[in-house]
């Protein structure tokens, strides 16, 4: 197993994410002889670190984290584990709210902690007085019950570096969805170089697009046949191995569900095998194939003369996330909910300056126009909450 050394710690570089544990048929509850099976076979090969958060699997991904590692001694592992601030149905009692969190891990204190899911719209709440949300998650850092802090983030490069110089000395590590595809389509190696210049550790979440790059097309697969060897290396290592050759990156989270998927990553992290230029080539034609919405650079031409005043480019990445998710995209979602009514891509009117502007020959009103009719159709953001924050209201009057 490859390790990174990270303030005091020794951290496998491959980390065990609790999100998509398999579930029993029968039962529809988490498979967790599946679960155990799966732990037992990652310690066993030197990964050490577990990464689960409050809402998952419907509040019960601790539970069959706690269970899976409850016969291993507590300093052989490290638990790392979210504050769902983006989910609460109002101010509550925060710090009741962690200590649930710890008892469902059988933990008396976190090893790594992180604010959940920090975008454009949630980072109102997040600094927010009212909810006092930071004030208090950093007094569970001063009392020992969390030994590193930091947090998740689905919002753009501006919104990341305005937040770390706001809160510098307070985070220790940042984790963000990186991957090939998401290294130019989110502005990954962006968000990478902020957080490495801030002297921050990034963690990454969603290193294959949750299968989206393990599960390629024949014609894509067939990108990567030169290159796999004897062994014939799966999709997936590729993947991993881009990410293996940035300095900054301190973990690497996967979300496994499968026992072969653990072998298969495994494999992967045994050795330290950067990717040759030709490989890291056809990645990156690979990503340009997968994406699907349109060649915005963002060189703002488009935002000098509109009317509105929209800042378009942010909104032609919102409709290219959505693209390339299959319309969707949460993240994208609760980014536009973020925006005032007056700059969301329905108040375009259509008038063009911005086509006339743009060096790339987009038609920027049919696309905002598409985005508008996208983000009322996805998946809201608001029911999600309000569902989540139902069962957090329901779990803090379980323990009062």
């Amino acid at each position: 197993m490859l390790y990174n050394e990270f303030n005091g710690d020794r951290l496998s570089r491959l980390g065990f994410g609790c999100m998509r544990f398999a579930k029993d048929e029968a039962t529809g509850e988490i498979d967790q002889a599946k679960v155990n099976a799966m732990f037992d076979l990652a310690i066993s090969r030197g990964v050490n670190y577990f990464d689960t958060a409050y809402p998952y699997l419907d509040g019960k991904s601790e539970l069959a984290m706690a269970e899976a590692l409850k016969k291993y001694p507590r300093d052989s592992y490290f638990i790392a584990d979210k504050f769902p601030g983006h989910s609460l149905p109002g101010p509550i009692d925060n710090i009741a709210l962690f200590n649930i969190s710890l008892k469902k891990c059988g933990a008396e204190y976190f090893d790594y902690y992180l604010l959940h899911n920090i975008t454009e719209w949630s980072v109102k709440i997040y600094e927010d007085p009212e909810y006092h949300i930071i004030p208090d998650i950093v007094k569970m850092k001063e009392e020992g019950k969390i030994r590193h802090l930091g947090f998740s983030f689905h919002g753009g490069p501006a919104l990341l570096e305005e937040f770390l110089t706001r809160y510098e000395g307070v985070f220790e590590f940042v984790q963000i969805q990186c991957n090939y595809l998401d290294w130019t389509l989110q502005k990954a190696k962006e968000k990478y170089d902020i957080i490495t210049k801030h002297g921050l550790g990034v963690w990454v979440m969603e290193p294959l697009r949750g299968g989206k790059l393990a599960n390629l097309s024949e014609e894509n697969s067939a990108k990567l046949e030169p290159f796999r060897g004897d062994a014939k290396a799966s999709n997936a290592s590729f993947g991993f191995r881009f990410l293996q050759a940035l300095p900054g990156i301190k973990m690497i989270l996967s979300g496994m569900n499968e026992v072969f998927q653990v072998e298969d990553n495994l494999n992967t992290f045994d050795e330290y095998k950067p990717l040759s230029q030709e490989e890291t080539a056809a990645l990156f034609d690979i990503a340009e194939d997968l994406k699907s919405g349109v060649p915005c650079t963002a060189c703002r031409y488009c935002c000098a003369g509109c009317p509105m005043g929209l800042d378009i480019p942010y909104l032609i990445e919102c409709y290219n996330d959505y693209k390339s998710s299959g319309n969707r995209s949460m993240t994208s979602g609760m980014r536009l909910d973020g925006l005032p009514e007056e700059k969301r891509p329905s108040a375009c009117i259509g008038c063009g300056q911005c086509s006339h502007a743009c060096p790339q020959g987009i038609d920027v009103p049919t696309v905002l126009s598409k985005l508008a009719d996208i983000y009322a159709e996805a998946p809201s953001w608001s029911v999600t909450k309000k569902s989540r924050g139902e069962a957090i209201a329901k779990d803090l009057n379980k323990e009062n």
